[in-house]
């Protein structure tokens, strides 16, 4: 099996030593994103827009690896403040439809830039 690494300049370009998405056969593997603006590579406002802006940017990974947000079957979000709890499920509920993706939901300390959200997701696409 080969692997295919996915970019998009619709998405934040790394910041570090990581590729936006690698495909494994049908499996897509999306690297982690944060609420970065992918004109001007800064954080957006708040947790909310920093939210929205995360499944914006997985979104557009996703299309680049031919595939769409309703191919995830794991998200991975990563929490600096666990009181986003359910605001992060209000937000989620406008990108996903049921059946919905598993989930893992965990508090960190920190996280790249000061970001409030990280998500990461696995996406199985036909191919």
């Amino acid at each position: 099996m080969t692997k295919q690494i996915v970019q998009t300049d619709a998405a934040p370009k790394a910041i570090g030593t990581y590729s936006q998405a690698v495909r494994a056969g049908a499996t897509v593997y999306l690297s982690g994103q944060i609420g970065l603006d992918p004109q001007t590579m800064t954080l957006v406002e708040g947790f909310e827009g920093q939210a929205h802006q995360v499944f914006r940017n997985l979104q557009a990974v996703a299309q680049a690896a031919g595939a769409s947000l309703d191919d995830v079957v794991k998200v991975s979000v990563f929490l600096v403040d666990l009181g986003n709890f359910a605001k992060l499920n209000e937000v989620m509920a406008q990108y996903f439809e049921q059946p919905y993706p598993a989930r893992a939901a965990v508090g960190v300390a920190a996280l790249p830039r000061g970001a409030l959200v990280e998500v990461e997701a696995v996406l199985v696409t036909a191919r």
